[in-house]
């Protein structure tokens, strides 16, 4: 994890499918030059009264979910917390919640990259002003990232399928 300043404002991003709040089983693939994030999202069918729960693997399920494809992805973390420990994100207190995604402007941990980075000869930091830092908080993971942008689409399957589909075809 990072040590924030008092510059770190995380902002949510609304316009994107909510993530299944009991089970989004996400899930990353990630390369050098490529990182891609999948999850379930929300899908309560209509009738549904509150008494019964469906249960979801990451592997043996048809149910919507979203690809996230990160453009120039420099970093990522992914694990705790989880719902129950969130208030323990150094980012918590400005806001940052569980079941929704941030951008954070003006991050510590993208400004920590940079200085690691500074050591390097050709080093120039205008080139970590292309970077953003996103946060995507689940149920029982966090993934965060540093990278230029993102795009997502919708598949129908299971997280594992549609992430090793999309990761194959380079979607």
């Amino acid at each position: 994890m990072y040590s924030v300043t008092q510059q770190d404002q995380p902002h949510e991003i609304r316009d994107l499918p909510q993530s299944s709040v009991g089970a989004p089983c996400p899930m990353v693939i990630a390369g050098e030059h490529s990182l891609r994030l999948a999850y379930y999202i929300e899908n309560c069918p209509s009738d549904w009264d509150g008494t019964s729960v469906r249960v979801l693997s990451d592997s043996g399920a048809d149910e919507p979910c979203v690809v996230v494809t990160f453009n120039r992805p420099y970093a990522h973390m992914f694990g705790p917390p989880n719902d129950e420990a969130f208030s323990g994100h150094p980012l918590a207190k400005r806001g940052l919640k569980p079941y929704a995604v941030f951008e954070v402007e003006n991050s510590s941990w993208l400004h920590a990259l940079e200085r690691m980075n500074s050591v390097h000869p050709s080093h120039r930091p205008e080139h970590f002003s292309i970077y953003k830092h996103f946060i995507f908080a689940f149920h029982d993971r966090t993934f965060e990232c540093i990278a230029t942008s993102f795009e997502i689409s919708m598949q129908k399957g299971a997280v594992w399928s549609v992430l090793s589909t999309a990761q194959n075809s380079g979607a």
